[in-house]
């Protein structure tokens, strides 16, 4: 079976700027996979490469075994891919329900759907109707989640979700992506707190210009180790 994400030798600029040289690995089926490393290494650019944003030149990124060279931003959606963006791009003219009907422009067929949502987010069903921008910044984060859900992917990219939250929200946030994690949810997290990162993901890869210097098992590696590969 194919992994549902792969990188094999991506090599990615911004411009003429090299950011990805030879980026390698995969996430398979229901697995959380965490991409870790200090600021500016190009966990981000990892994702705006599947997206178009940086320029792929070297190596191949697919997504259940199909390429994404050549694909549109909204082409790598309908193939199951789902952003959840670092910032959340929460459009602030739109209210709850309609920020979350956005995830289905991919149109594939799946569990998610708002009544499935609205189950693991209780309070965007309470605030459907308040514009988005007006939610407590967790709620938008789950928001953001919510958006990428309803075009039922085949892996979930999550760009630092717990930036800027409160301990207490973060803790929260933790308990809705373990069930998600649980469910058999594919992931990929990009994330700072190595507790949410041990508590969440089953393998991971550490970044250093571009290159992977470290990878393993989270289960193999103490927290004191992992603290020492990613420099914090």
């Amino acid at each position: 079976m194919s992994p549902v994400l792969s990188f094999d030798g991506v090599r990615a600029y911004y411009d003429d700027a090299l950011i990805l040289d030879g980026l390698s690995f995969e996430v398979a089926e229901g697995e959380s996979f965490a991409l870790l490393g200090p600021n500016g290494v190009g966990k981000t650019t990892s994702l705006n490469t599947m997206f178009g944003i940086a320029h792929l030149r070297g190596g191949t990124i697919a997504v259940g075994g199909k390429p994404l060279r050549g694909k549109s931003p909204h082409e790598a959606a309908c193939l199951g891919a789902a952003l959840v963006p670092q910032g959340r791009w929460i459009l602030s003219s739109l209210t709850v329900e309609e920020n979350l009907m956005i995830g289905t422009a991919p149109n594939r067929k799946g569990p998610w759907d708002l009544a499935s949502v609205y189950r693991i987010f209780p309070d965007l069903k309470e605030r459907r109707r308040s514009l988005g921008t007006h939610l407590s910044g967790g709620q938008q984060q789950m928001l953001a989640i919510g958006r990428a859900l309803m075009s039922n992917p085949r892996v979930l990219l999550l760009d630092e979700p717990s930036e800027g939250l409160a301990p207490v929200v973060i803790d929260l946030l933790g308990d809705c992506l373990a069930d998600l994690k649980s469910a058999g949810t594919s992931m990929l997290l990009i994330e700072q707190r190595l507790d949410l990162v041990t508590r969440l993901a089953d393998r991971y890869a550490v970044l250093l210009k571009g290159e992977t210097v470290a990878e393993g098992r989270i289960e193999d590696t103490s927290s004191e180790t992992l603290r020492d590969l990613v420099g914090v």
